[in-house]
Order: C-alpha cells, then structure tokens, then sequence
C-alpha cells in the first residue's frame, strides 16, 4: 500500500477577515455561553471557523502571534463552557427530550468548530509560519500553504507505508529565469541530477519543478516528513520562486511501501519523465503511483525506455511514456489517456505537467485502489 496528496490551487475570491471581525465573533461566543444560549455560541464559532478557512484566513493569522493568541485564550473558554453545558445536559436528561437532544447537536456542532479553530486553523498557521518565514509576501503564503497541507495529508498516509516518501511542487508564473543573477547563484547543480533525488530542480517555459524525498527502510512516522519539511524549509530557490507575485504553485506528493524496486531515494515518488536520451522540456511531467503497474518490464522493452539504472520502480514508465506521447500528439489528456490504458495491475494514478501546470491528471485501474478528490474553495485536495 502506499498513499498519494495533491493540493491544486486557485485564486480565492474572499476578502481576507480581520482580527477585529474573529475576535469579535469569539468574544460574542462567550457571551452566549455565559446567558447559556448554546445556539448562538455554536453559530459564532462556527463563523468564525469559517472565516479562517483557506487563504483569506490563513492570511488573517500570518505572522499574527498577537491574535493567535487571543483566539487560543478565548478557545480555552469556549471549550470549558461547552464541557460544563454537555455535563449539566448530560445530568439532567434522565430521558431523551426534543429539546436535550438539540442541545446535544448544537454541544457537538460547536465542540467540532472549537476543534477546528485550534487543530485546523491556529496550528496550520503556526506551521505555515515555520515553512515560509518572517515577512513572506502574500503568495509565498499561499503556496507554502498548499505545502502545509500537502505534508498534513502525508503525516496522516503514512500508516499505509512509509519506507520512503517524495514532495514534488511545481511552480508557474513566476517570472523569474535560469539566467538571472539571483537564481543562478542559487540553482548550482540541482538540475544536473539525473536520478531526480532530493533537492533537485528542472526549469521549463512554463513552470519549474522542485522536489523532495527522503528513504530509510528502517524509522518512525514522521521521520520523512521532518526531513523534506526541514528541506523545504531551507530551499532559498524555491522561496524566491513562489514569493513572486504572480505565482502559482501545484504540489504532488507520496508516501510509498516499496515493491517494486529498492528503498531509494531514485525509487521514492514522484518520479520525472526523463529518459537518459530523448530529453523533452515541452513533454515535461512527474507521477506518483499506488499499486503495481504489472506489465511495466514489458513496456520499457516495448518502447525502448532509456532509463538511469538505479531507477527500478515501475512508476518510471508513467512519466516516461506519457511524455513521448505528449512529445508527438500535443494534447495532454488524450496523452495520459492512451498510455494509462495500455497498464495492466491494480493502479491510482497522479500525473502533474510543466505543460499545463494548472491541471492534475488521475487514474484508476484495477480493485483495492481509490482516489478522493476534494473541492475547497480555493484549492483541490486529493
């Protein structure tokens, strides 16, 4: 077993709530608990829940120890008033009434909330703090964001396997170049890696790719984790890349239980589309993939895949073959299309392309595989 996460991000459409409008609504939430009008706590939590949700409100709580703060204390409040009313409730309905049963939902609709604002909301934020640093623009946010979740949904995957696991983030409209001062001083040799390992960087028109992977057959949940996250962290190229403006950011990420090919890093997902001759810059993908891909010794042979040797996960011929396909047809779906159907074996497939960098591309085949696929109001979750 092994687990894939795709974070695909949009522009958000929502204002960006201020500290007065959640604090307001937390402070009202107090008041109601103190009258004991569960309804109207519940709702003003629920609120401002709400409000804190995707990039408005993780822009709300950027680098705002202040607030986080005092949304903590007043949570604190919330969640001891909320215990004594479940308790009292609990007490005194010696049988279930209309009434102490709409209690009970309102009790759980905004312990839920209480539980959101606290795990979801204030603890993204300080991690997010952490991954982007003092002073981020307000896209670097945004993408370290989509990172932060990414590394969320890994930390929860890793019960399906953990022996090695890969983030991949592809950054476009960044305008920034390969030849400029900066980056240059930046980029050394990480496009020079061949085995596409930890660090590595590929540069096209469209967008550029940064990946992280860490291997160890032998660790702990969360050991990967901390290794790209610690990488990430330091990565002085990608954080010039996504604080540009304009920037748009689509991570893939995976966490694998090896079987076909080595514990590596060379073998850890995403793995990219290039072959050892044959390079396509305007064909350029990277995939992740759960299950086995049966037939793959057969299509390597098949269509003379050149392949760096220490490369032997089965994974390799997704990117590989798409890419030739898309090299010569030029229409990305039908290219990912074609080659997925000629896979035998139980697959989940996620393909991400330099091409068109606002797409994901998904797969299935087979039994014991699924894919989920959630729709945020800015960004979509697989």
């Amino acid at each position: 077993m092994c687990g894939i996460i795709c974070v695909l991000s949009r522009k958000t459409r929502r204002a960006t709530p201020t500290a007065r409008e959640i604090l307001t609504l937390l402070d009202g939430a107090l008041e109601f608990g103190a009258k004991g009008d569960i309804d109207q706590l519940a709702q003003a939590v629920t609120t401002a829940d709400r409000l804190l949700r995707g990039d408005a409100g993780q822009l709300c709580m950027a680098d705002n120890h202040q607030l986080t703060s005092a949304m903590t204390s007043r949570i604190d409040q919330l969640d001891a008033i909320v215990s004594t009313y479940e308790q009292s409730i609990e007490k005194s309905a010696v049988l279930q009434t209309e009434s102490s049963e709409h209690a009970m939902q309102e009790i759980i609709r905004a312990k839920d909330a209480i539980w959101e604002l606290r795990h979801d909301r204030i603890r993204t934020a300080k991690l997010v703090d952490a991954l982007a640093g003092q002073g981020a623009s307000e896209s670097a946010r945004k993408g370290y964001f989509s990172i932060q979740q990414a590394f969320s949904g890994l930390d929860r995957l890793e019960v399906r396997g953990r022996d090695s696991a890969g983030i991949h983030v592809l950054v476009s409209n960044h305008g920034l170049k390969a030849t400029d001062k900066q980056v240059k001083a930046l980029l050394e040799n990480r496009g020079e890696d061949a085995l596409f390992m930890s660090g590595a960087v590929r540069m096209t028109e469209t967008a550029w790719s940064f990946v992280y992977k860490a291997a160890a057959e032998i660790g702990e949940l969360g050991d990967n984790t901390r290794v790209m996250r610690n990488a990430v962290m330091a990565d002085a190229l990608l954080r010039l890349c996504v604080s540009q403006p304009d920037a748009q950011v689509a991570v893939l990420a995976h966490t694998r239980w090896a079987s076909v090919g080595i514990i590596s890093e060379p073998n850890a997902h995403p793995v990219n589309s290039e072959e050892l001759e044959g390079k396509h810059d305007d064909a350029y993908l990277v995939a992740a993939l759960n299950g086995d891909v049966d037939n793959h010794a057969d299509l390597r042979v098949q269509y003379g895949l050149r392949v760096a040797g220490p490369i032997t996960t089965d994974a390799k011929v997704i990117p590989a073959l798409v890419s030739r396909k898309l090299a010569t047809t030029k229409n990305l779906t039908d290219a990912f299309r074609e080659t997925v159907a000629q896979f035998e074996g139980s697959v989940a497939i996620a393909v991400a392309s330099a091409t068109e960098p606002d797409k994901l591309l998904l797969a299935l085949h087979g039994s014991g595989q699924g894919l989920c696929v959630g729709l945020a109001e800015d960004r979509f979750i697989v």
